[in-house]
């Protein structure tokens, strides 16, 4: 079979690639302790498995709207301070599906789309796959991890049509203050054909005592052209149930609307009401889910940077630590390969996210499995020093 082009020129995502790897050596009986995981290791809360039980009872099975039922909208205006109307908002499979159709709406060959490094592992193949040109700009530790205004200049030319922004970080944690979006939006009101997306699926695990800052928060007058993402995945230990949503321009929204009509045809009906849920009902599995990642983050970073030839920075928010491990072998992917064999630790390496000499780490997982895994780790660099 002749495969398109588009195929040709993407990867698998690293992060499922590595879940996969896992998969496969505990089925051939194999130990592994898993820190690939991105998603929350605790139940979806039980007032929203109630609500999908009750939307099965009442026979909510059936298509919904292409952008998703009126209530879930709702819901969603409510989350996002009632700043967009629910006509400018869409719901799809997943925050990552939102993702990929806003860029299949709006990319054109020889579109650029301005991709930091640290980044989430799919979004420069998403641009590949669209017929855009993924531009990644390195933004280093010295930075936080974070783009900067000079930076971002730097980036910009007249084919630039998105910039990505992801904050809190996957993988580094990282978010922008208020003072470093105030620059950003200076740079982005000089260059008005630019659209900015915004990933904001870790918003709500954040460790900071002020809520996370928003590009639109700091400079409303771009918002005709930031495109909003997010989703109940990560927030409310939903990945499985595949709801995310966006929410922006009229005419992207409707694009993308169109997409979804052609491809899926509509977000899942139980998961929907269950997403309902989620964002109106009680919030305390939020509040407790947040405090037992800040615990263990408190401790795995603690830990990691007592190893000689390992440091990590703080994150702000979401549920990942980013290591450096320069000098640890020859590349990282050298040396999370060593972890797997050797302690069988699993972990991503930092190249698979556009840094190279570093490696993430999920503690999305139970304490017991963190302090089994930073002690093998300790024994692996104790070994190599």
């Amino acid at each position: 079979m002749e495969l398109s082009e588009r195929i040709n020129r993407i990867k698998p995502s690293a992060s499922t690639a590595a879940a996969q790897r896992v998969r496969e050596l505990r089925a051939a009986g194999h130990e592994i302790l898993d820190l690939t995981v991105g998603e929350p290791d605790f139940d979806t809360p039980e007032h929203v498995k109630a609500a999908a039980i009750e939307a099965i009872r009442r026979g909510e099975t059936k298509y919904t709207p292409v952008n998703g039922i009126p209530e879930l909208r709702a819901a969603i205006a409510g989350k996002l301070g009632q700043r967009y109307p629910v006509e400018q908002i869409t719901v799809g499979g997943g925050a990552k599906q939102v993702i990929f159709l806003a860029l299949m709406a709006t990319l054109r060959p020889g579109d650029e789309v301005v991709v930091p490094a640290p980044y989430w592992v799919s979004y420069p193949d998403m641009v590949l796959a669209n017929d855009g040109t993924p531009i990644i700009v390195p933004c280093p530790e010295s930075d936080g991890f974070k783009l900067t205004a000079a930076r971002l200049e730097a980036a910009i030319n007249p084919a630039t049509r998105w910039v990505i922004l992801n904050a809190p970080s996957n993988p580094t944690g990282a978010a922008y203050s208020i003072a470093e979006l105030r620059a950003l939006a200076d740079v982005l009101l000089d260059h008005p054909h630019v659209m900015v997306l915004t990933d904001e699926i870790y918003d709500e695990i954040w460790y900071e005592p002020s809520p996370v800052p928003s590009l639109l928060g700091v400079e409303p007058r771009l918002s005709d052209r930031v495109f909003v993402t997010n989703g109940v995945s990560k927030t409310y230990a939903m990945t499985g149930w595949r709801i995310g949503y966006g929410a922006g321009p009229a005419e992207l929204v409707a694009a993308i609307n169109k997409l979804q009509s052609q491809s899926s045809s509509c977000p899942t009906s139980v998961s929907q009401f269950a997403a309902v849920a989620a964002l109106t009902g009680d919030q305390s599995f939020v509040r407790d889910s947040v405090a037992t990642y800040q615990a263990r983050r408190d401790e795995i970073v603690k830990r990691l940077n007592d190893i000689p030839g390992l440091s990590c920075t703080t994150p702000s928010g979401g549920f990942y630590v980013f290591v450096s491990c320069n000098g640890l072998l020859g590349s990282d992917e050298e040396f999370c390969n060593y972890l797997l064999e050797s302690q069988q630790v699993a972990v991503i390496h930092g190249a698979a996210y556009g840094s190279p000499g570093h490696f993430r780490i999920s503690f999305a997982t139970s304490s017991a499995v963190l302090t089994e895994s930073w002690e093998r780790i300790a024994r692996a660099c104790a070994d190599l020093t």
